[in-house]
């Protein structure tokens, strides 16, 4: 099995990074094309909803079948994506260590496990925006006091409350500057945690265990981390401007409302993008784990020994200290 584990340059793993995807192309579209072809099909029903009703003259209903919509898209999504991240990472861990795969057994191997990865990925989440929780959440639940404040002044005759935009001002400029360290927050530990799918991937971890496997693994290489998640931001924002320019134009001559053949037009465009584009990052994030691996732990000699049919030496065990000679008659308590 041809592998190409040794120490990699951020340049390597980029250059490594198109070549997999290159010469794996249907595997890690197809893989993709799971979670966006269930994501087309939950935006499509939900706008034939919305016509349905403009067509009945319920436009107002028309209006909240989006908002009523994301109860049902957003936890599909979720476990969609989920499930896409786990077997995309699978898949290049198998590629990538010169084994076979196909999108289904891709699929195959991580559903057992499907809710292990869907609540290590929840906690990574939460802990990741826990600050911004916390910070709009006092954000709103202040808003909704200024306003049952001002409202039961007005009832009473007092007139409203002079200070209500004085306070929702501050809350905002305190929400503002409060959301700077959130935000550093936010990308320090999704660093920390950026290594923990594709652990639980191949090593086979329980959430936490993965977790603390990320966190060791991305010590002192976490800045190549942001740099290399940061050049694969850049390539799918772009692209996905790219192939949305026409449909931002023409919401923007339309007041923000799009035609239904628009918005299904739309909708087909963004399953094509989000196909091509969201293997990017399983694919270079599972490259700079097993990257990492190599630097830290010699997983190349490992692999290598494994290959050849040798076991890692096992760790060496200390010898018990002898024990006390015995006094001949004495006795222990």
């Amino acid at each position: 099995m041809e592998t190409n584990l040794r120490p990699m340059s951020l340049g390597e793993i980029l250059d490594r990074t198109a070549q997999l995807y290159r010469t794996n192309f249907v595997l890690f579209a197809g893989i993709a094309a799971v979670y966006s072809g269930v994501l087309l099909v939950l935006n499509l029903v939900q706008i034939g909803i919305a016509e349905l009703l403009r067509a009945h003259n319920m436009i107002q209903q028309a209006k909240l079948v989006p908002l009523y919509s994301l109860v049902l898209i957003l936890p599909l999504a979720f476990i969609f994506a989920g499930a896409a991240i786990a077997a995309n990472n699978r898949a290049v861990s198998w590629v990538n260590m010169g084994e076979s795969a196909t999108i289904r057994s891709a699929y195959r191997s991580i559903l057992p496990r499907m809710g292990r990865y869907l609540w290590l990925m929840t906690i990574a989440t939460f802990v990741c925006y826990l600050p911004f929780l916390v910070i709009y959440g006092a954000f709103f639940v202040l808003i909704l006091l200024t306003i049952g404040l001002s409202g039961t002044m007005a009832h009473s005759g007092g007139g409203t409350d002079p200070y209500a935009g004085i306070l929702v001002g501050l809350a905002s400029v305190g929400l503002l500057l409060l959301s700077f360290p959130a935000v550093i927050y936010a990308v320090w530990m999704a660093l920390r945690y950026s290594l923990a799918v594709p652990a639980s991937v191949v090593e086979n971890l329980k959430a936490r265990q993965a977790l603390k496997r990320s966190v060791e693994l991305t010590k002192g290489s976490r800045g190549r981390i942001f740099v290399l998640g940061l050049l694969i931001a850049v390539i799918q924002i772009g692209l996905g401007l790219f192939t949305q320019f026409f449909f931002i134009v023409m919401a923007f001559k339309q007041h923000g409302e799009l035609p239904a053949w628009a918005q299904a037009t739309q909708q087909v465009v963004g399953f094509f993008t989000n196909t091509f584009v969201g293997p990017m990052y399983a694919t270079g994030f599972t490259l700079f784990y097993y990257d990492q691996r190599v630097r830290k732990e010699g997983f190349d000699i490992e692999w290598m020994m494994q290959a050849a049919g040798l076991k890692a030496p096992e760790p060496a065990v200390e010898p018990e200290p002898p024990s006390a000679p015995q006094i001949p008659g004495s006795t222990h308590e």
